[in-house]
């Protein structure tokens, strides 16, 4: 038999201890180890050697896993403050104001207009144009607002 058969059951041995081994590759490994009892006593090994590693009593500081999930739940909050998702809102919010700034002259004129058809007083219009940008602002920060409290519940 050639080395590139015994290095396939090799990988074989360790794959089906791992993740799941096709059908096909489990019946050529079963024949193959019937044959080769090089192969066979490595199969052997490895299943001794993880029954020996079952066997290990490995000792654990008691608070541990509370620790670990104090570290876990610092670093989720950490990416929540400066991950992507807050860069996104920030990156979203200079657009808007470079909109709402290139826009104000337009929506300045068509406040004015639509006060002059309906003879409200200046400073109702005025209103309105104030109102047209801080309305989504505060509907927008609702929003991420609720969205951090929603998150901060998730995690504790």
């Amino acid at each position: 038999m050639n080395e590139q058969v015994h290095q396939r059951a090799q990988e074989l041995i360790a794959k089906q201890r791992v993740e799941s081994v096709s059908s096909g590759d489990q019946l050529w490994l079963k024949q193959h180890l019937a044959e080769c009892p090089s192969c066979a006593a490595d199969g052997q090994n490895t299943n001794d050697a993880l029954s020996a590693l079952r066997t290990i009593n490995i000792d654990v500081p008691r608070n541990l896993a509370g620790r670990t999930q104090l570290r876990v739940r610092m670093r989720a909050e950490e990416l929540r403050e400066h991950g992507p998702a807050s860069r996104l809102i920030w990156a979203v919010a200079l657009v808007s104001w470079i909109f709402g700034m290139a826009t104000a002259p337009f929506v300045w004129r068509g406040f004015a207009w639509l006060g002059d058809e309906l003879h409200l007083p200046k400073v109702v219009w005025a209103a309105g144009v104030v109102l047209w940008w801080v309305v989504p602002a505060l509907v927008a920060t609702a929003i991420v607002l609720l969205d951090r409290k929603g998150r901060a519940g998730v995690i504790e």
